[in-house]
């Protein structure tokens, strides 16, 4: 255990570092400075990111050339007609009626919100809330407007179908985890690092079946906490930080 723990650490100090930041999705929400751009930004490129890192990030900026660059100030002010050049963004299986959803709400809850992590604290109990709960809840609040296209709901995952939820634990990983190398933003305050689920995407599902942290059989929801409960064993306040660790050693080393 103490050889694997600082094997990890070892791995994850050598990649959590700012040369990570241009191959990859995070590199769109780093092109901006304000908070609500960058939560705006970080939530499309992570749910558009499936694919090669590449294409992913030309998409991103695609959809972001089509704000202006000032997505927070599009979403709040743009007129109905400013939404025409929507109509030809696709992304694999995100179509205009996802994106034109998508704008839809966040125009909305922006109007009506100051930050996006309030989204994800609708209902919530208590502090240390499970992810779970606060998952399910914010798929729900998502496409709670009358008009949801029910198409557009599998571009959310959510626990509530068992999903291992990879894209939106990346997010919360970008706008929760603080550390000093600046990689991940750290601007919510609200949820905590110790809340975070480990993303498990193949890269880092299989690094972590070679090296024993997951015994599960498939991959889903489940799977997400196995890793997770495992990397708190090494650091219990910040485990998500091992994805790093177990990102790079699938996609730039190959483990």
């Amino acid at each position: 255990m103490n050889s694997l723990k600082d094997f990890l650490e070892e791995k994850y100090i050598q990649y959590n570092q700012p040369g990570f930041i241009p191959n990859d999705p995070i590199s769109i929400p780093h092109q901006y400075s304000k908070k609500e751009d960058i939560e705006i930004t970080g939530f499309f490129a992570a749910i558009l990111a499936w694919g090669q890192r590449k294409t992913i990030i030309n998409k991103c900026n695609e959809l972001f050339q089509m704000m202006d660059h000032a997505p927070h100030d599009f979403l709040k002010n743009h007129q109905e007609s400013d939404l025409k050049p929507f109509l030809s963004f696709k992304h694999r299986t995100f179509n205009a009626t996802d994106t034109l959803y998508f704008i839809h709400f966040l125009a909305w809850y922006y109007r009506n919100h100051p930050s996006l992590e309030e989204a994800f604290l609708i209902g919530q109990t208590n502090r240390e809330d499970a992810m779970e709960s606060m998952l399910v809840r914010f798929h729900e609040f998502f496409f709670s407007l009358p008009d949801a296209p029910s198409r557009t709901r599998k571009h959310i995952a959510t626990p509530a179908r068992k999903a291992a939820c990879k894209r939106i634990n990346m997010f919360l990983r970008w706008m929760v985890r603080k550390d000093d190398k600046g990689v991940d933003f750290g601007i919510w305050n609200k949820i905590q690092p110790s809340q975070l689920i480990c993303p498990c995407d193949l890269h880092v599902d299989r690094v972590a079946r070679k090296l024993g942290l997951i015994q599960r059989k498939q991959t889903d929801w489940f799977t997400a906490l196995e890793l997770t409960e495992r990397l708190k064993e090494f650091d219990p306040q910040d485990p998500v930080k091992y994805d790093f660790a177990l990102f790079g050693l699938g996609i730039e080393e190959k483990f």
